[in-house]
């Protein structure tokens, strides 16, 4: 990426004429407008950068330009271009050859983007036997395993006989980016493509992303709610809210001085500009203990499926955590802080250790005894889509927890309780009657964060809670998880790969490598003196936000 007041390049790029053009796009859910005329270009090799909070639109806007939205929506008016060919005249079977070849995206919900029962390497070996015309054998398992190897997936051809459940959230992310770039697509339409990454990575992914559009002149559009990426990856941003773009400028314009007073907001809501909380020093009564906490898969080859070996997801972890506090478990996509989090909740058993909670061995605990506990011990998942039945409207989803552990003299208790709830965390109690799927990304995860509430637990194991939200909505999520700690002294197992919010959430962090804690200790100790070389590599890796002097302090 060019230095910040170059825009020499972006200009000659401009000079070839865009790649593609959206021009008055209006679409609507029945007679409910999602895009109100939006307007954006996209250049050869140049990357837009979409930004702005859950439900403006985004999502939208990249579906439409390879017309995939869902039947309810309807491209009321506009125009899409793809070099100057209009895409909304075009018949299905034409644009089947423009997906994936010439336009690819990254999706958002890589576990519900990927086939269950394929494995991760036969589905990228389907984008390029349509599209690059390979046919099989040594060259196409090759070029399976390269792209792999290409977004950092350890060991690339064990992964690629693996099925995604077996890879962890931030993997199967990595995977949904590989098949992306498997068809060398001229537009990548990037939904998100880091939000489950951790730092390092993401890094890792950005370069490879920009490497790929030196090689093919690819060009890019970045739907991100991380000014940080946007930043680090963009030659131009444009801000959208409520299905309208509001601003657009080049990269160094906007960081400089951005001109909306949303934009303003967004660089108010960092976390790094959060205020930390002034707390005294806890004292509370020892709530969780783990102690050599292990967790091992068997790793079952042939045809009888004999183990030849295991994965030490978790290897020998010890950790305490008191009431009223927050111990955040940082570490990059795969080194177990995700099975850590299962395995002291006991969804995943423990192949050895104890875990201790509140005086009790959950590792001895089972049946109904352990039933009980539950409303103690809740956990908000990583992926929000794939953790709610959706078959169930959000009322219920919230209040299924409530009648599970007979919380409530009675259901219109229960449903004020809900309302409440969602007022709390930020969604309209109106719009609890609907279903999962009616709800931005971000949405979703602000209802699984209400859910956790409903039955008022003891501690919180919240496994990447604002990793899919924009950086408005994350710091009311935050402010919100701080209040109930302070009020209600819960205290959290807060996994995350976002140090920002480590920084303003966290009491005391432990970081993870290779499902073992390398470094831990109080937030300021650990993170302005890192001593393992990990530690140092995870900070170094956290993309900068420069700040325009004019922004507010929030």
């Amino acid at each position: 990426m060019s230095d910040w007041d170059d825009t020499t390049r972006w200009q000659k790029r401009r000079e070839s004429g865009p790649l593609l053009e959206v021009s008055g796009l209006d679409v609507r859910f029945g007679q409910e407008p999602v895009l109100r005329g939006v307007d954006f270009t996209v250049y050869p090799s140049e990357t837009l950068a979409l930004i702005g909070e859950s439900g403006c639109g985004k999502t939208i806007s990249a579906l439409s330009i390879l017309r995939l939205l869902p039947p309810a929506a309807d491209v009321f008016s506009g125009s899409i271009r793809l070099e100057g060919e209009e895409l909304l005249d075009l018949p299905e079977r034409d644009m089947r050859k423009i997906r994936g070849r010439r336009i690819a995206m990254i999706f958002q919900e890589p576990q519900t983007s990927l086939n269950p029962v394929l494995t991760v390497g036969g589905q990228i070996a389907e984008v390029l036997r349509l599209h690059r015309g390979l046919t099989g054998g040594r060259e196409l398992n090759e070029r399976v395993a390269a792209l792999l190897d290409d977004v950092g997936l350890p060991d690339p051809h064990r992964c690629a006989g693996e099925y995604p459940h077996q890879l962890s959230g931030g993997m199967k992310q990595r995977v949904m980016i590989a098949m992306a770039l498997a068809g060398d697509p001229d537009l990548l339409l990037a939904d998100e493509p880091t939000t489950a990454l951790d730092v390092t990575i993401q890094a890792q992914i950005l370069d490879l992303i920009e490497n790929l559009q030196e090689r093919f002149g690819m060009a890019v559009l970045f739907i991100t709610h991380d000014l940080g990426v946007a930043a680090r990856i963009a030659d131009r941003i444009a801000v959208m809210r409520e299905g309208r773009i509001l601003e657009t400028a080049l990269r160094k314009a906007f960081f400089d001085s951005p001109t909306h007073p949303y934009s303003h907001r967004l660089f108010a809501a960092l976390p790094q500009r959060l205020k930390r909380r002034v707390r005294a020093q806890r004292t509370g009564d020892l709530l969780l203990r783990v102690k050599d906490l292990r967790v091992h898969f068997p790793i079952r080859k042939g045809l009888l499926r004999r183990t030849v070996g295991h994965v030490r997801a978790v290897d020998g972890v010890s950790l305490e955590l008191r009431e009223g506090c927050t111990l955040a478990v940082v570490g990059e996509s795969g080194s177990g802080k995700t099975t850590l989090g299962r395995g002291i909740l006991q969804i995943v058993r423990p192949t050895a250790g104890t875990v201790s909670f509140a005086g009790v061995e959950l590792t001895f605990t089972h049946g109904r005894p352990l039933r009980r506990i539950r409303s103690d011990l809740q956990t908000i998942f990583q992926d929000p889509y794939a953790s709610m039945n959706p078959r169930m409207t959000v009322d219920n989803i919230v209040e299924e927890g409530m009648i599970a552990q007979k919380i409530g003299k009675d259901r219109a208790w229960r449903q004020a309780r809900v309302a409440e709830l969602l007022e709390q965390v930020g969604i309209d109690p109106d719009h609890r009657f609907r279903y999962p799927h009616e709800f931005s990304g971000g949405q979703r995860q602000r209802i699984c964060v209400a859910r956790a509430l409903a039955v008022d637990p003891r501690l919180i194991v919240c496994d990447e809670p604002t990793s899919s939200l924009d950086v408005s909505v994350q710091s009311q999520i935050l402010r919100l998880l701080a209040d109930l700690q302070e009020s209600l002294g819960i205290a959290y197992l807060f996994i995350t790969h976002n140090l920002g919010v480590v920084e303003y959430l966290a009491d005391e962090v432990a970081v993870m490598y290779q499902g073992g804690i390398v470094e831990a200790g109080p937030v300021e100790q650990v993170f302005r003196d890192p001593r393992h070389p990990y530690t140092q590599r995870l900070l170094s890796a956290v993309p900068v936000v420069p700040v325009p002097n004019a922004i507010a302090e929030p």
